[in-house]
């Protein structure tokens, strides 16, 4: 499908250019369509996609840029990077979000086609590697990485949840190519094939195994934040829309950075609406997304995720999907600077937020913090009938799980939650007497 793709934006090339961006007669005046793909159900993107559209701040902000021409938004909803990166580079689309293995691909496509685009923003990261998760079915035996060899294992190639999949191997000492059989397939038959077990294991980025795993469709296998390297998303445009309709992406970036106030401001709010829109369980929604969820949100370009995204391209080398990719070249943050303005330093300079357990009590807008597992599971015994949802941060990589989907150690009086069972395995080995518990279990020790 990339193959097709790719060719069929070569041959657009030989072609007019769309009426992406550009000016229709329209009486007096003229109106410029702006076409913004988007993954609605890659929810880290929600800033520059899913939550931006619901909130129509786009549409606001063009409309108030008082230049005498009418704006058309299109938006274009796609389930992964790559056939945003294919309508780019054959002019039809001008904005897209994607994640940051696909970012680099869209950087070496551009280039590869003469049609360059350029990073301008980003969405959601995690300084960590949490935003990208190994599961298992439910019933499976496999509790470690090491126990994939000569395993099937679906991920999408080329994607973030891939690179995490090639990493965590590797360390694992198991060849990423021939140590098991990877399947290529889009995250839903990916989720298809491990629950009739054709699968092994499934590799994917956000929201899939959170949602599989609050489905009781999988379980965590490993979590990517023990590579402890940046994963984000982020916002690439075409270098001829963006020097030919600079007024459009600042009010674009501008909207973004509106949508992303929203999203911290009023957390729940937006993970009821991105739910709405996308059919995900707002619950789902919230764990990544969420006031201590596993994504954070913010448009600047934070060294941190440049110097990842240069890392990341020895990845698509060695799997033969682009050559040397110029990161300096791609990145370009001129145009959200300018944008945001004052506040681009203190976005700059911001951190996420300390982990914290949390609980999402039925029919409540807000949540309630927690700063210790073991206070949140003394409020879930006692409102065991009015919890929607309760959270909890792995005790060693900060990452948000589901309280009743982590795996527990009992320490003494302490109750440590862990994503996946060899961190919590690990855990026990170093400490005496500590043991891995039942969720159940861990509730009675504080009822």
């Amino acid at each position: 499908m990339k193959r097709t793709a790719v060719a069929a934006s070569a041959a657009v090339l030989l072609l007019p250019l769309s009426a992406c961006g550009g000016d229709a007669e329209a009486g007096d005046g003229s109106t410029v369509t702006v076409t913004v793909g988007y993954q609605s159900k890659t929810i880290n993107t929600v800033t520059a996609g899913t939550l931006l559209r619901s909130l129509g701040y786009f549409e606001k902000q063009l409309n108030s840029l008082g230049d005498g021409r009418t704006y058309k938004v299109v938006w274009q909803d796609y389930a992964t990077g790559a056939p945003i990166t294919a309508q780019m580079t054959a002019g039809k689309v001008d904005i897209g979000s994607m994640g940051d293995f696909p970012l680099l691909i869209n950087a070496a496509r551009g280039r590869q086609l003469d049609r360059p685009t350029r990073l301008v923003s980003v969405t959601g990261y995690n300084l960590r590697g949490g935003l990208n998760t190994i599961v298992t079915a439910p019933d499976s035996e496999l509790t470690s990485l090491e126990e994939l060899k000569g395993r099937k294992v679906s991920t999408s190639v080329g994607s973030a949840a891939d690179g995490t999949l090639v990493r965590a191997l590797r360390r694992a000492g198991i060849d990423p190519n021939d140590g098991v059989e990877k399947l290529n397939q889009q995250p839903a038959v990916g989720a298809s094939a491990l629950a009739a077990g054709s699968a092994d294991a499934l590799s994917q980025f956000v929201a899939w195994p959170g949602l599989l795993a609050y489905q009781g469709k999988a379980k965590a296998l490993y979590d990517g934040a023990q590579l402890n390297l940046p994963t984000f998303h982020g916002v690439t445009a075409r270098e001829d829309f963006a020097e030919d309709r600079p007024a459009v992406l600042d009010a674009f970036l501008k909207a973004q950075a509106r949508a992303t106030d929203y999203l911290n401001d009023r957390p729940v709010d937006a993970a009821e609406k991105v739910a709405e829109a996308t059919g995900l369980p707002a619950e789902v929604v919230y764990l990544y997304n969420g006031a201590q969820g596993i994504s954070t949100f913010d448009p600047a370009v934070k060294p941190q995720l440049v110097a990842a995204l240069k890392k990341d391209v020895s990845i698509l080398k060695a799997a033969k999907l682009t050559g040397d990719v110029d990161v300096d070249a791609f990145v370009d943050d001129q145009y959200v600077k300018k944008a945001l303005g004052a506040s681009y330093g203190k976005r700059l300079a911001s951190a996420p937020p300390a982990a914290a357990s949390e609980a999402w009590p039925k029919g409540a807008k807000e949540t309630k913090s927690f700063t210790s597992p073991t206070r949140l599971l003394r409020y879930v015994a006692a409102h065991s009938d009015g919890i929607r949802a309760a959270y909890v941060p792995d005790a060693t990589t900060g990452t948000l799980w589901f309280a009743d989907k982590a795996v527990w150690v009992a320490d003494g009086d302490k109750l440590l939650p862990f994503v996946a069972p060899a961190t919590a395995q690990a855990y026990v080995d170093r400490h005496d007497g500590a043991r891995v518990i039942s969720y159940a279990d861990a509730l009675e020790r504080v009822a």
